[in-house]
């Protein structure tokens, strides 16, 4: 398959080109710091940031796609689902 855009640099402003699986988890880290989470289904969102803050976002809707640089996602104060991270 040809690809344009594959001598191009990927950056934060360009599209993300990778993905996986978030389980929201209290302790564990991320296996990749996100550019951006996909909400599947909707609710509350409690993520660590990469600069370290820790912030609830509340009322997000379903299917939203949040441009965030997120080290984790917080099971506690989380009720939002199929969340996937954006790379």
């Amino acid at each position: 398959m040809s690809d344009r855009f594959s001598s191009h640099a990927p950056s934060l402003t360009g599209p993300a080109s990778s993905g996986f699986a978030i389980a929201p988890d209290d302790t564990l880290l991320l296996a990749e710091t996100t550019r951006a989470l996909f909400v599947g289904s909707g609710g509350s969102l409690r993520v660590e940031m990469a600069s370290g803050a820790v912030l609830t976002f509340e009322a997000v809707a379903d299917g939203a796609i949040l441009p965030l640089r997120i080290v984790r996602v917080l099971a506690t104060g989380t009720t939002a689902a199929n969340i996937i991270g954006l790379v």
